[in-house]
């Protein structure tokens, strides 16, 4: 009965929601321009407005800090080295900001909020079977997940008092599962997971604008990565396999993107664009992709890790690039 009852719910399902892609996407698709126009026209005025941001000292979360200050926001700056964060509240007094604070850790006695920016992370980089002890990959989890619900849970009466909103930085990792992330990207899957499910119980109270950034040039992908002894530090080799010659978009026009997204009350942003079409991918033909990954980012057995494809592509580029480069190079 249960076998029977599993078919027909199949047939059924396949067959509504097919008509309703049919019928109903482009009137959908309509009202969601139609409405993010609307939002574009009477975005949110963020002047005088308190927001915090984690791991606010480079990066993306530093040039969200800017964007802010330059919108007059007041600011709360939060991440681990002090030295850093002075220098980025210092530049956003100089941008515009009538008020920036920075704090080391506990952000539980915030009083006033109106934009909670949950963004401080790490990388753990290593293929999973070789990891001595497992325990080095749960930075992952404790900063990336953990970190911003914590985050949340103390800032969500604040936050319903000012009808304010929560920006998560996620990323496109959360459905791009490249080897060697897999702590980055459950971390990442799982903040966006998390959140969804807080945007139903919040409802209106609170709004969630879930980024998801693709490759942006900050320190990670610059190669410093949380090493399988569980050491940030930085990683030529394993940037040149990892990143490769792939396309990163600034920090600064990622951080644009995402505060303008907040203000029109968007649900997602993802910078660069383009990086939309993977989830595409990753929902009708999965196979090419992890076929991809295998191939550019895997190296032979029994070799070492930094022999993969991709970095050989790399330097190939490189190659190519510093020919053309001397020869475009004027006589003396």
């Amino acid at each position: 009965m249960d076998y029977v009852i599993d078919k027909l719910m199949t047939a059924i399902v396949a067959t509504i929601s097919l008509i309703t892609l049919v019928f109903i996407l482009q009137h959908y698709r309509f009202l969601n321009t139609l409405v993010s126009t609307v939002r574009s026209v009477f975005k949110e005025n963020l002047a005088g407005k308190v927001v915090l941001i984690t791991g606010a000292s480079s990066g993306i979360g530093e040039n969200l800090a800017y964007q802010y200050a330059r919108r007059g926001a007041r600011l709360a700056l939060v991440a681990r080295r002090a030295h850093r964060l002075q220098e980025v509240a210092d530049g956003c007094e100089i941008l515009g900001s009538p008020e920036t604070v920075y704090i080391l850790g506990d952000v539980s006695k915030i009083e006033d909020l109106d934009h909670l920016v949950t963004n401080a992370g790490v990388a753990p980089v290593c293929l999973f079977e070789d990891y001595d002890d497992i325990t080095k990959g749960s930075p992952a989890m404790d900063i990336n997940f953990w970190g911003s619900v914590y985050c949340t849970y103390f800032a969500q009466q604040h936050l319903k008092k000012s009808k304010g909103k929560i920006i998560v930085v996620a990323s496109a990792a959360g459905w791009l599962h490249a080897p060697r992330m897999s702590f980055y990207s459950a971390s990442k899957a799982a903040l966006i997971s998390f959140y969804e499910t807080l945007r139903i119980e919040f409802g209106i109270q609170i709004g969630i604008t879930i980024a998801t950034p693709g490759l942006i040039r900050t320190e990670m992908t610059e190669g410093k990565f949380l090493s399988k002894e569980g050491k940030l530090e930085m990683d030529q080799e394993m940037k040149e396999v990892q990143v490769s010659v792939m396309p990163q978009e600034s920090a600064e026009n990622c951080a644009r993107e995402i505060v303008d997204s907040a203000c029109r009350g968007e649900k997602y942003v993802t910078v660069p664009t383009w990086t939309r079409t993977t989830l595409l991918w990753r929902v009708f033909w999965p196979e090419i992709i992890d076929w991809c990954y295998w191939m550019m980012l895997m190296s032979a057995p029994g070799s070492s890790p930094t022999d993969a494809p991709s970095k050989k592509m790399f330097h190939v580029v490189r190659g190519v690039k510093e020919f053309f480069s001397l020869d475009s190079s004027p006589v003396s």
